[in-house]
């Protein structure tokens, strides 16, 4: 049996940054007798004549036509294919209508019966699990699969998943859980010894979600000598003791959702860990010991007027934020959000590659507006002047905010 796994071309440049360690860990996942290969369509040409037998394709909501695309060329030429991933997960009936079978969440317990029911000719339409895998024993995702010198940032590790928090734009919790969940430790640091390079990315969606774990976690991680980047709350900030362990652990920069300048908009996004009076002073603790901050922001909440977009980028700039990324507020399927625009008749489309701008009417601008806004924003802050003023500050690590601020320049591009 032959096994091809894809994941499909989706636009801007973040897409190259690293590679999707979801699909190399499923890859990881099939037994040894039978023969796979990985194609990412960011970084590589998809051969729709390859020798294979099956076909599995994830898919994020912004990738899900051009999954659909994938999975008919191929059923036209006679081959069995797999849908999975975030949004097959959370519209499994649509999904089933372009492939002959969807798996319903995370693939670990799933896949090897999958793989069992195809060879004996009795694959189902639809694989999910009834409770979340334990994290225990994953096997090593399979980089070598992985294009060489493709991803500014080859290295990408995963610790935990799930998420307590209830962001109603997030789509996390729907798919992960409200409860986090952990690989071992001893787990975690025999891979980072095995990656190659001083630089690697914690993919966990907050990597400090239960610090009493967390602490373990960084104090394993030191004697290792690596550099690494990850996504964290801003509440890090008001633990003085993580915040050193993480810095000791070899924490360079962290990526952090300050989401919004209003507090009105925050509360109504459900994020109740972010106070906007604390921003400022958070970053200075943060950055005061070392550690680089990209600070992500989204435009379009209910109580977002046009000014919101000039607050934003000159709250970037008074605080010289190593590197920001904006974007409108995207109702994913799955969340409160896209419920409840869709119950207040504000969605607009269900054209899902359009999911990267806005989507639904705001309340108190004009959908062009908000589009407009937002691409100003990443304008403004990726213009040569404000990323050649970034770079100038003092910082470890430079060539790393060379690589993500010029990355991100060329993307606009």
């Amino acid at each position: 049996m032959r096994v091809l796994l894809v994941v499909p071309r989706i636009s801007g440049g973040g897409a190259r940054l690293c590679p999707n360690l979801g699909i190399v860990t499923l890859a990881a996942l099939i037994p040894d007798h039978i023969d796979v290969a990985v194609c990412d369509e960011n970084v590589e040409r998809l051969d729709f004549d390859r020798d294979c037998d099956l076909v599995g394709i994830t898919a994020m909501t912004p990738s899900a036509l051009r999954a659909y695309e994938i999975s008919k060329a191929f059923r036209e030429r006679e081959k069995t294919t797999v849908l999975g991933g975030f949004h097959p997960s959370l519209m499994p009936e649509e999904a089933i209508r372009h492939c002959d079978s969807v798996v319903i969440g995370e693939a670990e317990g799933i896949w090897p019966r999958l793989l069992e029911d195809f060879a004996a000719g009795r694959l189902q339409r639809f694989y999910k699990r009834e409770t979340f895998p334990d994290l225990k024993g994953l096997p090593v995702p399979r980089r070598d699969l992985l294009r060489r010198g493709a991803y500014r940032l080859p290295n990408t590790i995963e610790t935990g998943r799930g998420c307590p928090f209830a962001c109603n734009f997030c789509s996390v919790t729907t798919f992960y859980g409200r409860k986090y969940r952990f690989r071992p430790v001893d787990e975690v640091v025999s891979e980072v010894a095995t990656l190659r390079g001083k630089l690697m990315f914690i993919v966990d969606d907050n990597v400090i979600g239960s610090p009493a774990h967390t602490m373990e976690l960084f104090r394993a991680l030191a004697p290792y000598n690596k550099r690494w980047i990850g996504q964290a709350s801003l509440n890090l900030a008001r633990d003085p003791e993580l915040l050193d362990l993480a810095v000791r652990s070899g924490c360079v920069g962290l990526f952090m959702g300050f989401e919004s300048l209003s507090p009105e908009s925050l509360a109504e996004a459900g994020k109740t860990q972010n106070v906007v009076k604390h921003y400022e002073e958070d970053i200075k603790r943060i950055r005061d010991r070392g550690i680089s901050i990209h600070g992500a922001f989204i435009f379009g909440f209910d109580h977002d007027d046009e000014g919101i977009f000039d607050r934003t980028i000159d709250f970037v700039r008074r605080n010289k934020l190593d590197s920001a990324s904006f974007s409108t507020l995207t109702p994913f399927p799955g969340t409160p959000t896209f419920s409840r625009l869709e119950s207040e008749g504000r969605l607009l489309t269900r054209d899902w590659s359009r999911y990267g701008g806005a989507v639904f009417t705001p309340r108190l601008m004009s959908r062009e507006a908000l589009d407009a806004g937002c691409r100003r924003a990443w304008r403004e802050c990726y213009s040569l002047r404000s990323v050649l003023g970034r770079l100038a500050v003092r910082k470890r690590y430079w060539y790393i905010h060379a690589l993500l601020n010029l990355g991100y320049r060329l993307s606009l591009h």
